[in-house]
């Protein structure tokens, strides 16, 4: 009996130290949360599908708009480029029912606009989604009051965003298929209005800027003559200033004369102007 006690004490005080202990180890251990990740590169305006998908397990605390059930991403459009391993958020979806592809990727109240670049700003890829460019247009005015400055440039647009870069087959003047830079801008309508008119009426070139720059230059635009205008140039010759008006002569006085009439015994003057004494 007093061993059998004994044996009856011992099992119950080693399962109460056992649960004592292991809920202080569940206890000091983080939390897991299974957080929805990109299963390889994805890139924009892809469609995601459960091959694109998978789930790891991150401690503490998630990203804020983590997925965490996978149907929640699928047939949605990456309006981002995605990475391997990299948790997708709901900020680098399009919104369910907007389908993939560029449209996908437009905010509301934006555009798209398309813009045909050289082959110097597109094959060096300096122009690449996500960043920042000003649009320069250059040609001659219409209505030119000198046109002897020949060619002029001015800054259109400023701190533009870049959804797309890359190639578009297209027909040059002979029918014949050629290859065409082609770089998407995102643009209010009035923008859209105004880069749709300047591809059509001058050459379009695109400058990058850094994206943390948002300050808006007011450049006045530079003509080709005033590049060949050196320092030393002599300054353009003053206006002549318009001859005084010459005053006017003044009018001579009239004089006055006295004429002495006799009748008989009679004498009496008279007096006349210089005008009524000619007469």
């Amino acid at each position: 009996m007093i061993l059998l006690t004994a044996f009856a004490i011992a099992a119950v005080c080693s399962y109460m130290v056992y649960r004592i202990v292991g809920n202080r180890i569940a206890s000091a251990q983080p939390k897991t949360t299974s957080v929805v990740v990109a299963a390889s590169d994805i890139k924009l305006g892809t469609l995601l599908q459960a091959t694109d998908l998978g789930t790891v397990e991150i401690g503490g605390t998630i990203p804020e708009g983590a997925i965490t059930n996978p149907q929640e991403a699928i047939n949605r459009g990456v309006i981002s480029d995605l990475y391997r391993g990299e948790p997708i958020l709901e900020s680098r979806l399009a919104a369910p029912g907007a389908g993939g592809g560029l449209a996908s990727t437009i905010p509301p109240g934006m555009r798209a606009c398309a813009v045909k670049v050289d082959d110097v700003v597109g094959v060096a890829g300096f122009v690449t989604p996500g960043m920042r460019v000003d649009v320069l247009i250059s040609g001659n005015p219409p209505g030119d009051a000198n046109p002897v400055n020949g060619s002029k440039v001015k800054t259109l647009l400023q701190n533009i965003k870049v959804l797309s870069a890359g190639t578009d087959i297209q027909k040059d003047g002979e029918g014949k298929p050629q290859q065409v830079q082609v770089v998407n801008l995102l643009v209010t309508p009035d923008q859209a209005e105004q880069l749709s008119l300047a591809s059509s009426q001058t050459h379009i070139q695109l400058v990058l800027r850094n994206p943390l720059d948002n300050q808006i230059a007011k450049p006045e635009g530079t003509a080709v003559g005033n590049l060949y205008a050196g320092e030393n140039q002599p300054p353009p010759p003053k206006p002549k200033a318009a001859p005084a008006p010459k005053a006017a002569a003044p009018k001579p006085q009239s004089q006055t004369y006295v004429i002495q009439v006799y009748n008989g015994s009679k004498q009496s003057e008279q007096k006349f102007s210089s005008g009524e004494g000619n007469q």
